[in-house]
């Protein structure tokens, strides 16, 4: 019996330009579904750009009907004011998961660039780069943030230890677990 595959929102928040990206899930086989940004004119109400937030993930929700909704945590960065801004549009995305019956998973930004490169300290190029290994397409978008909340969808597969090898045993670095996994080696 095959199991059902799951799809995974992910969402990087933000008050002018909000990215989302969607994977499938069957197995251990992930693929891309579609990713994208919301760009809100940063002339618009502050209130009215939170309302198109919601209604973008909800229309997301609906369209995609997404099994899990992860986002990534605000940082704490030196503008208090950005941060409050940046929360707002998080709660708002929440708010439409939440309101779907979704589970909400959150993730640090070095959780996110950790779980993808390895390197929590990677840049946002070096994450594109890994995603495109990971999911196998070539197209660069044109806002990383929709990269960046494609790495937050991926990062929370990773995270739900949904990845099965053929062995369970320990592997002696990359060249042991190939040899134990042929299966993950993609041939171009």
């Amino acid at each position: 019996m095959q199991k059902a595959s799951k799809i995974i929102l992910g969402i990087d928040p933000g008050t002018i330009i909000m990215g989302f990206g969607l994977i499938e899930v069957n197995g251990s086989k992930i693929k891309l579904l579609d990713m994208g940004v919301l760009k809100l004119a940063s002339k618009d109400d502050a209130y009215e750009r939170l309302q198109k937030i919601h209604e973008q993930v909800a229309l997301l929700i609906t369209s995609f009907k997404p099994t899990s909704f992860a986002i990534e945590a605000p940082f704490f960065g030196k503008n208090v004011q950005s941060m409050l801004k940046l929360g707002r549009a998080q709660g708002v995305a929440i708010a439409a998961a939440m309101q779907a019956g979704l589970t909400i998973c959150e993730y640090s930004p070095k959780k996110i660039k950790q779980s993808i490169t390895g390197n929590g300290n990677a840049d946002k190029e070096q994450v594109m780069k890994m995603l495109q290994q990971i999911l196998s397409f070539n197209e660069t978008p044109k806002y990383m943030d929709a990269s960046d909340a494609l790495a937050v969808a991926v990062c929370h597969y990773f995270q739900q230890g949904d990845i099965k090898t053929e062995t369970s045993k320990k592997t002696n670095g990359w060249k042991d677990f190939l040899s134990k996994n042929p299966q993950r080696i993609k041939n171009k």
